[in-house]
């Protein structure tokens, strides 16, 4: 196998994951410090979001993502910046009372939820590309194909490039509508997403069904959460993919050892390596995504 493989590393996302895990960074300069050590250890692509520095929990606060952005930008490194734009969907309904919001609703406009890629224009951000019965419980991710329209045109005129998030099959019928429909730069990049309860499970023939429905031209990765997470590289990577670790969506090295952003990247490029492959610096990255590099 003679390609470049991008590896991303997803560096803390907004789950409640902070009291499971000390290595998982919370301030912007602990985000940023994980994201400058992972682009050391060779990752192409850091994947931010933000946390509220009192709670823990994920935030939309532009003044935190724009500190974290500054330090990773005048660093010595220079990875690919990829900044989530999926905060902003969370509702949480009374199942008793389904027209009652319920505390933990974080719910705006495909707009506001483009705040912080409006005044940072990062190379890469997501879009979740449906909505999502989100785990147990009454939670949803909202995601309308109205909101996926006006986000993926908006983020189009910015010069930024949609990551756009896959969690089941529906989701990939939708997103590769919005191709056919333009709203997409070419190559279009895909990010399936595997094993979050109730989207798309951890299974390799789904996955393989996945990038079948993918059009010509696309770019993608994938990777599945939690033990899946570093068997899911090899898996990615034989399918033709590229790659995403981090602590968002696993916490361990192997049982019972718990990883840094840097040591889970470390291990998805030695396997990379075993698999005959190579890794992409960010400024393969940038040429295989056809990406406008930002100042």
């Amino acid at each position: 196998m003679n390609r470049k493989v991008i590896v991303t590393c997803a560096l803390t996302g907004a789950g409640d994951t902070t009291g499971k895990s000390e290595h998982v960074p919370v301030t912007p300069q602990q985000i940023a410090d994980d994201a400058i050590a992972a682009a050391r250890a060779g990752a192409s692509v850091v994947h931010i979001h933000v946390r509220d520095v009192e709670t823990g929990q994920g935030s939309r606060d532009v003044a935190l993502y724009r500190e974290v952005v500054r330090l990773v930008r005048e660093s010595d490194v220079d990875p690919v910046i990829n900044l989530t734009a999926g905060m902003g969907g969370d509702l949480l309904l009374d199942p008793g009372e389904p027209t009652k919001q319920l505390p933990g609703t974080d719910l705006v406009n495909a707009r506001e939820r483009l705040a912080h890629v409006e005044e940072l224009r990062p190379e890469i951000c997501t879009i979740d590309c449906g909505s999502l019965n989100f785990g147990e419980g009454s939670q949803i991710y909202i995601s309308t194909p109205d909101m996926l329209r006006e986000g993926a045109e908006r983020i189009k005129e910015l010069g930024v490039k949609p990551e756009m998030e896959i969690f089941d099959t529906g989701n990939l019928w939708f997103a590769n509508i919005m191709v056919e429909e333009g709203l997409i730069a070419p190559p279009p990049l895909y990010q399936i997403c595997m094993g979050i309860p109730y989207g798309a499970p951890t299974n390799p023939g789904l996955l393989q069904a996945m990038v079948n429905m993918l059009p010509e031209g696309a770019q993608w990765t994938s990777f599945a959460i939690g033990r899946d997470q570093l068997p899911w590289v090899a898996q990615s990577v034989l399918l033709g993919g590229h790659v995403r670790v981090g602590l968002e969506d696993n916490l361990y090295l192997s049982k019972g050892v718990k990883a840094t952003n840097a040591q889970l990247t470390e291990r998805a490029i030695a396997i990379v390596h075993d698999l005959g492959a190579a890794v992409a610096t960010p400024d393969e990255a940038r040429e295989i995504l056809k990406l406008e590099k930002k100042a």
